[in-house]
């Protein structure tokens, strides 16, 4: 498979669609035809986030679809209440709208987390997931954290959410510098943060309604963990993870690396760590990540285990 031989596309390039999901206005893409694909973003990303994949995966006979997921990129932004069940009630009614039949869900940091609850809650409509540097929650929970740095993002917490404070702090948040500052922390490739990827993040950030969100996000509930979604999981699981991510740790990944060695395990887990990869392995080693997916996919979404 010489999946790194089609061309990225340019932000430009990706043509959204507006979709109205209870009463907002939700932007989603498809390209190709064939087995659907179901692209979802993570925290503070988009569609735009996929660029390097979705031509490559629809020139290989896939219909693929990423949305917006509500508070994010080009998608409505409306003050309310955000938790991870919101948006698995948004995957599941894009489905009944656009999809129709079982698909594959593929998800970076939360939206990898959205991907194993979508196989948990609804296998009639995820066939199988596929998990990049998934994460362990929406938020820390308080027992992950020690007390000093539990206090810490207590009182940030607060701040953020503060009328007074929270348009402050997330303006600084949403400063092109830092934006680029964080990519420099999590992306172990450093040739991947461009320009377009830092004007990707930057600009739905501007949008009336982001801080809103952004102190929503940050101070809602974390959600399952992903220990507890998957011993409901009986699909097929691929698991890539950047050996160099500092939000989730390679160490984090044991779970799938064990579930991938264990023969009597109930769902065909296969596991690849990716070296010199931090947080985002789709956007920083492309070429690796999609020919990785497009080898399980062919091979029947069983692969090697360990």
């Amino acid at each position: 498979m010489t999946a790194q031989l089609f061309p990225a596309i340019s932000l430009d390039q990706l043509e959204k669609h507006p979709w109205q999901w209870r009463g907002h206005t939700v932007y989603y893409t498809t390209q190709g035809s064939g087995q659907p694909l179901v692209l979802i973003h993570g925290f503070g990303a988009s569609i735009g986030h996929w660029r390097k994949n979705i031509p490559v995966l629809a020139a290989a006979g896939y219909q693929v679809h990423a949305l917006d997921l509500l508070g994010f990129g080009a998608s409505d932004k409306p003050p309310i209440a955000y938790s991870l069940e919101l948006w698995t009630d948004l995957l599941q009614d894009y489905w009944r709208a656009h999809i129709g039949q079982p698909a594959v869900f593929i998800g970076n940091s939360i939206g990898g987390l959205l991907a194993l609850m979508m196989m948990a809650q609804a296998p009639e409509m995820a066939q199988a997931g596929v998990v990049l540097n998934c994460a362990g929650g929406l938020n820390h929970r308080p027992d992950e954290l020690a007390p000093p740095l539990r206090l810490v993002m207590g009182t940030f917490t607060r701040l953020v959410s503060s009328p007074l404070f929270g348009p402050f702090i997330f303006n600084q948040v949403r400063q092109k510098f830092r934006i680029r500052g964080s990519l420099r922390q999590v992306y172990r490739n450093r040739t991947a943060i461009t320009d377009e990827l830092v004007d990707m993040l930057h600009g739905p950030a501007c949008d009336p309604g982001a801080q809103k969100v952004f102190a929503a996000i940050v101070t809602a509930p974390p959600g399952p963990r992903p220990q507890d979604l998957l011993p409901q999981i009986h699909q097929p699981l691929l698991v890539l993870w950047g050996e160099d991510d500092p939000w989730t740790p390679i160490q984090g990944a044991e779970i799938y690396r064990s579930l991938s060695q264990d023969p009597q395990a109930q769902s065909a887990v296969t596991f690849q760590s990716i070296p010199d990869t931090g947080h985002c392995p789709h956007d920083e080693r492309p070429e690796v990540v999609n020919t990785a997916v497009l080898e399980w996919l062919q091979n029947g979404m069983v692969g090697v285990r360990g």
